[in-house]
């Protein structure tokens, strides 16, 4: 960190987080030291821009300083941060949730017009959200599908809290409610749509993992059993039972997974209505029918 004294530019801060950030190897340094940077003096890109040499106060450079720390511990930059940002929203993150990643817009995109022809026929539709997080497929439907409603479950409270107050600082309070419940337990009604971006690592498979995720995700958000398909054989046995007529199901799944999760839908009378893969071209979301 720059010489603190009264303070420090906002550039010279920037520059030298990013440069600490990129000679510890991490794979996007620009990104992340306006993340920690603008989170923590609360300024905004423009004003890098428009005002380099506007004061840091030393508090504020201390609270970066003590990020860092955090960050080159191995420590992701969205805990430190306590937020993503996910198609769009700004979801806040807690030890109980999955930090949402990309890969899962892709199941958004496969249920948006889906749920867009549901509303074009009969006004309206509804949403169960299978560990629902930080509400992230949820509230992102919501967003984009003013007529939606939704129900987030999720195993653990935590998670179930922060997907809540998520919504709530959305401005999506009135149409999201989330519950404790262990996949299917406490789910009660029908839906139009069944979404999930369920736990699908094998078990041999979680020393393969980033340390970022592996060590700051929540395990059971994760490990999917000895073959990885413990939560689809949930889903697909208990989803019929609270499924609407012309609804569907639709779920995220492994880069190696696609066959595995059809045969297993499959052998509770689901039909594969689409696949979609990733930006890297990985299969990523199954939609199915009944």
């Amino acid at each position: 960190m720059p010489e603190a004294g009264e303070g420090v530019s906002l550039s010279a801060l920037l520059a030298s987080t990013r440069r600490r950030l990129a000679a510890a190897g991490l794979p996007d340094p620009g990104l992340e030291a306006r993340l920690i940077v603008e989170h923590l003096t609360g300024t905004e890109r423009i004003d890098a821009l428009r005002d380099p040499d506007r004061l840091v106060g030393l508090h504020a450079a201390e609270a970066v300083e003590a990020a860092m720390s955090r960050r080159l511990a191995g420590e992701p930059v969205h805990r430190i941060i306590g937020y993503r940002e996910f198609y769009g929203l700004r979801l806040e993150l807690s030890p109980d949730t999955l930090e949402p990643r990309p890969d899962t817009e892709v199941l958004v995109d496969l249920a948006l017009p889906r749920l867009r022809g549901i509303v074009q026929a009969q006004g309206t539709c509804s949403i169960l959200d299978l560990g629902t997080g930080t509400g992230a497929i949820a509230l992102a439907l919501l967003a984009q599908v003013p007529q939606a409603r939704a129900t987030g479950i999720d195993i653990a409270p935590g998670a179930v809290a922060m997907a809540i107050a998520n919504s709530r600082r959305l401005g999506l309070e009135g149409r999201f409610k989330a519950t404790v419940s262990d996949w299917f337990e406490n789910v009660s009604g029908s839906y139009d749509a069944i979404l999930s971006n369920p736990p699908y690592i094998r078990a041999d498979e979680m020393g393969e993992l980033a340390g970022e995720v592996r060590d700051h995700d929540p395990l059971r958000a994760l490990l999917g059993g000895d073959d990885g398909l413990d939560a689809y054989r949930l889903i697909a046995a208990g989803a019929a039972s609270f499924l609407k007529p012309g609804g569907f199901v639709g779920v995220e799944i492994g880069s190696r997974q696609k066959t595995s999760v059809i045969n297993v839908f499959g052998a509770t009378g689901f039909r594969l209505d689409h696949a979609a893969q990733d930006l890297a071209g990985h299969d990523r979301a199954l939609v199915f029918r009944k």
